[in-house]
């Protein structure tokens, strides 16, 4: 492999202790390094081409004492370096475990872990996991997703909202109320007989400050420590601004993202090489598919870009998604990797979350009147500045997520509306993520509560919901239909401006095509065929309505209210 290993030995006074392996055979120590704690070291091994997978003995050694420990070293997967990863050719499953499907529970609370089970409480931990996602494999795959995100599975120890995950108390133990590390690579394993991708969902700016390390940290400044509690200033033009000031600039990258989420520095070189092999660890483990960082402008970003060039080293093809919250546009493009940034700066990060076309399509989509920047032109305004990002069609496109309002809620319940939306995310180039519940129009708990109240639990009697089977057949139809359609998968993108609330755009390659219009307005429109005619010469053939099945007339065709075409050409 390409990424060295580096052991981090945590124990009594264990820095000045000698390491040897024991009948090494290809397995030997190549280096030892103290950190600033007497109980920590840092020991280097050296793996031969030669060796053998198998377990192999650790030697610990100092003034005739000796202590003996195991280490694995598994059979590298075939083709493991030349994994493939997810793209435009997915759809992603969003999903908080907890609130997803309580498939075992006796393991909703678990006497390792400080909180326990509250099935009512909106921030409480509800008893989704592992076995929950297992089980409804099926119904994932079927709706048409060909990826799942999970939002965090590891340890997460605080004391209250521990369900979210996003403050990990141990790097490399699944946390016991979701299952298992083995149960994690056997829900990976059957998502792949599905044909489903898995993306871990990864923290790497910030730890929970329950996580074991902070009882003794192995330097100082392995996390942003200050004299008193101080909030990152969250502005990521910080990390940019040719202008910025040294204090803002550390006050965004230094500061704590909350009060139980201690801010991790990456400039720390053991720290930085502590999370590539981390990294490389689970891809192997668990066979993934795919990384999601969480509040990736937050981290340093020079080592950050090393973490994510370290990764696409040892696997060329794997895609990592970073979230950058902004809607401003060339902010955004900044992260992407190969961006022409005027600071030279290169993020190696291939894929961002574009939060641009997200505000554009939840602002535009409840607008009723017709003018220069309102309605569904919000979303042709968007698309236009694609020209300020690297590579557009690799770009995560969603109606929402776990941390933002539900379109269900956006929408005020409308099925017409989010259909509109639906339509978009099946169509616009980049690859969409669906938070689940959204593929059935489900709505929050309770708004006032905020995210409490937005990750309900997954309603499994869908079906009996008329509404919700309704959305779900709609989506279903949809995402399974771009499986099959290279034009949407990978084509080039025209559009068409107008100013009464409508949206029309090809997507097409060298022998396909699919054209959409979207009719935003609460009354019919009559199609302007003729308005496409640059690009409708080129077509041949019939055009396929993909909702309905029925071939396509343009002649005097009226869109009725609040509806879309879908129309394949092939």
């Amino acid at each position: 492999m390409k990424t060295g290993l580096q052991l981090l030995v945590q124990g009594e006074g264990i820095s000045g202790w000698d390491v040897t392996v024991e009948g090494g055979k290809g397995v030997s120590v190549s280096g030892v390094h103290k950190a600033e704690s007497p109980n920590y070291l840092f020991v280097d091994m050296e793996i031969s081409e030669t060796a053998q997978p198998g377990t192999y003995t650790l030697v610990f050694s100092k003034d005739g004492q000796t202590l003996r420990r195991p280490y694995d070293i598994l059979a590298r997967r075939e083709g493991s370096a030349g994994r493939k990863s997810f793209g435009t050719a997915d759809a992603i499953y969003l999903l908080m475990p907890d609130r997803f499907v309580n498939g075992d529970p006796t393991n909703d609370s678990s006497p390792l872990m400080t909180e326990k089970a509250d099935h009512d409480a909106f921030f409480g931990r509800h008893g989704g996991d592992i076995q929950g996602i297992e089980d409804q494999l099926g119904y994932i795959a079927d709706a048409g997703f060909t990826a799942i995100w999970s939002t965090p599975l590891l340890e997460d120890d605080e004391p209250t909202s521990s369900y979210h995950g996003y403050a990990c108390t141990d790097y490399y133990q699944i946390d016991p109320r979701f299952g298992s590390n083995w149960k994690y690579r056997e829900m990976v394993a059957q998502a792949h007989e599905h044909g489903i991708k898995v993306i871990m969902d990864i923290v790497t700016n910030h730890c929970g400050d329950r996580h074991w390390w902070m009882e003794d940290l192995p330097f100082q400044d392995w996390v942003h420590q200050w004299p008193e509690y101080t909030h990152s200033n969250c502005a990521f033009s910080a990390q940019n601004d040719p202008y910025c000031s040294e204090l803002d600039r550390v006050n965004m990258t230094s500061g704590w993202f909350d009060t139980s989420m201690v801010d991790m520095n990456l400039d720390n070189p053991w720290l930085l090489q502590y999370f590539k092999q981390w990294a490389v660890w689970w891809i192997e483990w668990a066979d993934l598919d795919g990384f999601r960082v969480d509040t990736y402008p937050y981290n340093e970003k020079v080592p950050m870009s090393e973490w994510c060039k370290a990764v696409r080293t040892e696997y060329p093809n794997f895609n990592i998604v970073g979230e950058v919250w902004s809607g401003n546009v060339p902010e955004v493009a900044y992260w992407q990797a190969e961006n022409p940034n005027r600071d030279g700066f290169d993020s190696n990060l291939p894929s961002i979350m574009d939060f641009p076309l997200l505000n554009a399509i939840t602002a535009g989509i409840n607008a009723e009147r017709e003018s220069w920047d309102e309605g569904i032109t919000k979303v042709y305004n968007s698309m236009a500045n694609d020209q300020y990002y690297h590579n557009p069609q690799n770009m995560m496109i969603f109606p929402g997520n776990h941390d933002t309002e539900r379109i269900g809620d956006i929408v005020g319940a409308d099925p017409a509306k989010q259909k509109l939306v639906m339509t978009l995310m099946a169509t616009l180039r980049g690859y969409p993520q669906i938070f689940s519940g959204d593929e059935l129009m489900v709505v929050s708990r309770d708004r006032s509560q905020g995210h409490g109240g937005l990750r309900v639990d997954f309603p499994l009697d869908w079906e009996e919901d008329a509404a919700m089977k309704d959305m779900h057949d709609y989506v279903s139809t949809l995402l399974n239909w771009r499986k099959t359609s290279d034009a949407v998968q990978n084509g080039n993108t025209l559009h068409f401006l107008t100013r009464d609330n409508t949206y029309a755009y090809f997507r097409y390659t060298d022998d396909q095509a699919v054209f959409v219009y979207i009719n935003n307005n609460s009354e019919p429109r009559e199609l302007p065929w003729a308005d496409y005619a640059e690009f409708t010469g080129r077509l041949t053939g019939e055009g396929r309505d993909v909702v309905t099945g029925e071939t396509f007339n343009p002649e005097n065709c009226t869109v009725p209210a609040k509806s879309s075409l879908i129309i394949e050409y092939r």
